[in-house]
């Protein structure tokens, strides 16, 4: 390769986006919104049923005719029926939504030396972006503690620091504007990190238990972008 080039990054399908954020058995939510009709359906299922090619031919149909596409970052116990925080398993994704500041506000994270590389970026509708971080060995008040540190440092939606919260899924279109806008994921690193490689101030009583409720169905009451 020419010392010029960079290297073409890694830009998931759905289905290859599911299977490298979650291990084959892991039980995950996928939520299927229509804004038009008022219908949301959730569906828990394997991440590798998820990824299924039926699977995904229902979700790109429900896609076409009107409906956003989300997923839980964070898998689901195994007798879980619904999203609620009792139902997560095991903290495995951090995140951000980037509303405002668009490629500056990524480059901010990006050139960071508080928080590690992020592990995919995806660009969920014109000058936004959701930003995800892989991570183990976390429980859920550590989780969102971070979620909502970070979202202070660099001017995240505040929403978006629960641990049941819904992101978009590479490969379909955000259906909230005139004209469709696909979602498209760019992969930055295959590492997974740890509560140690984040040097923000973490106050556990800042997390957003303390202010943000959840719709029954686990899922922010601030739609989702």
């Amino acid at each position: 390769m020419n010392p010029a080039e960079k290297p073409v990054p890694f830009s998931p399908s759905a289905s290859q986006y599911i299977l490298d954020n979650f291990e084959p058995t892991d039980r995950i939510a996928i939520l299927v919104l229509n804004r038009d009709f008022g219908e949301t359906i959730q569906r828990i299922t394997s991440a590798q049923k998820a990824a299924s090619p039926e699977f995904q031919a229902w979700l790109r149909y429900k896609n076409a005719n009107g409906s956003d596409i989300y997923i839980g970052m964070n898998p689901l116990k195994k007798d879980a029926s619904t999203r609620t925080k009792a139902d997560i398993e095991s903290i495995r994704h951090v995140y951000l939504d980037l509303d405002h500041g668009g490629p500056e506000a990524l480059e901010t994270i990006e050139n960071s030396s508080v928080v590690p590389k992020p592990n995919y970026v995806l660009n969920s509708s014109p000058e936004k972006h959701q930003v995800g971080v892989k991570v183990e060995g976390m429980h859920l008040e550590e989780a969102e503690a971070l979620l909502h540190a970070m979202a202070c440092e660099f001017g995240g939606d505040p929403a978006a620091t629960d641990a049941t919260r819904v992101l978009r899924v590479p490969g379909f279109a955000n259906k909230k504007y005139e004209v469709d806008f696909h979602v498209q994921a760019r992969r930055e690193s295959t590492d997974t990190y740890h509560i140690r490689d984040f040097k923000l101030h973490i106050d556990s009583q800042d997390s957003p238990r303390n202010t943000y409720d959840t719709a029954p169905n686990g899922s922010p009451r601030r739609r989702p972008i």
